[in-house]
């Protein structure tokens, strides 16, 4: 894999990250997926990067964030970027003096980025958490999960990634295109409780209209409705059913050889769920998963394979798109995402080692080579290069 600095329609965008973890990495890599060149600021120089994916594409530099000289290298640095992403409590960002008042008065152009689960105010900021604790206070939790059992994570999938680190690329974007036209920079306060209740903008028009009730499993769209849900095959594999229009409804019943059956005269008559749900266990118990799956292929039914994520790689559609790269040593990648027309993006380099490019970023900020040493030489920075 190479990286190309032309490569994508951010090239030419300078990001700087302060290293951290979950959507704000994710949120980097995916800057860095669309041509922009990141630098991740890490602690100490030498150690494997932590994630072969979610750090890939980027320079990484070592910096000591308790030495004031490391603080003020870092300074220096975010005066020639564009963007800024941290991943700090409310607060921590200030203490170190890394806060959008030191670093806008030194570069009134920046974008300064900023992810955290609560957000910057009120009364949880302070508070620790996680994907499900956002997830949990946001309601999307609840209605998570079977009618009479608990509600289930759905992986950190909803408020670290899409609701945190894509609510974060959002706004960085939203505002470096503003920032392009007037010249000032801006804070970005990306809150994954914020970015969660986006996401679940249909589902709460839904309640609003009384087309939603809050017990899981009951509803078209959480695995209530007989037509929307997976069934175990023969083989212990699963079917995904996805056929919520009538036309591809009707053809999930002639691939199962249903149609005519009386059971599923009326789609969405909820009395006749229970009903259906049990005959449909029935017959896709008949046979194994990839049986089911190689009947429905030529099917309009909206009935796919669940595979596993390594299978997924490997499916013919995703093989046909280049939708992940497998690397010879087995890793998965996905690659970048979506695809531009006259911008192309290419996979990015894996991760090495922390501090690879340490005084190299520093030379580019302007730093003599004494300067460098000196640093070096005080604990301030390490590196490996």
């Amino acid at each position: 894999m190479t990286t190309s600095p032309s490569a994508g329609p951010l090239a030419g965008v300078r990001v700087l990250e302060l290293g951290g973890i979950g959507p704000g990495p994710f949120a980097a890599m995916m800057l860095a997926d669309m041509g922009a060149e990141v630098i991740r600021v890490e602690r100490a120089a030498g150690q494997p990067e932590r994630h072969p994916v979610l750090h890939r594409g980027r320079r990484s530099i070592a910096v000591n964030l308790k030495n004031p000289a490391g603080i003020e290298a870092v300074r220096t640095i975010a005066e020639s970027c564009d963007v800024l992403i941290e991943g700090f409590r409310p607060g921590v960002a200030e203490r170190l003096g890394l806060g959008p008042d030191d670093l806008l008065a030194r570069n009134p152009g920046l974008v300064y980025g900023r992810m955290t689960g609560w957000g910057q105010d009120g009364p949880w900021a302070q508070a620790p958490g996680h994907d499900i604790n956002y997830l949990s206070l946001t309601g999307g939790l609840h209605a998570i999960g079977p009618k009479d059992g608990d509600p289930v994570p759905p992986l950190n999938l909803v408020s670290d990634f899409g609701g945190g680190g894509m609510l974060l690329i959002y706004g960085v974007v939203c505002a470096l295109i503003s920032a392009r036209t007037t010249g000032e920079g801006q804070v970005v306060d990306a809150a994954m409780t914020d970015g969660t209740s986006l996401l679940l903008g249909m589902t709460l028009g839904f309640l609003g209209q009384q087309g939603w009730t809050e017990r899981r499993a009951s509803n078209m769209l959480d695995g209530g409705a007989p037509y929307y849900r997976t069934y175990r095959c023969a083989d212990g594999g699963h079917m995904a059913v996805g056929c919520v229009e009538p036309q591809f409804y009707a053809d999930m019943l002639r691939v199962l050889g249903l149609t005519g059956d009386a059971t599923f005269a009326a789609q969405n008559a909820r009395v006749l769920w229970p009903a259906q749900h049990a005959r449909l266990e029935e017959v896709f118990a008949t046979r194994t998963r990839d049986e089911w799956a190689k009947l429905f292929e030529p099917s309009e039914a909206c009935t796919t394979p669940v595979l596993t994520m390594t299978e997924a790689a490997r499916h013919p559609h995703n093989m046909a798109r280049n939708t992940f790269a497998v690397e010879e040593d087995g890793q998965i990648q996905p690659m970048p995402a979506p695809r531009f027309s006259a911008t192309p993006t290419v996979l990015p380099e894996r991760p090495t080692v922390t501090g690879n490019r340490t005084r190299e970023v520093l030379a580019e900020a302007g730093l003599t080579a004494e300067e460098i040493e000196a640093l070096g030489a005080s604990g301030a920075v390490s590196w490996t290069d």
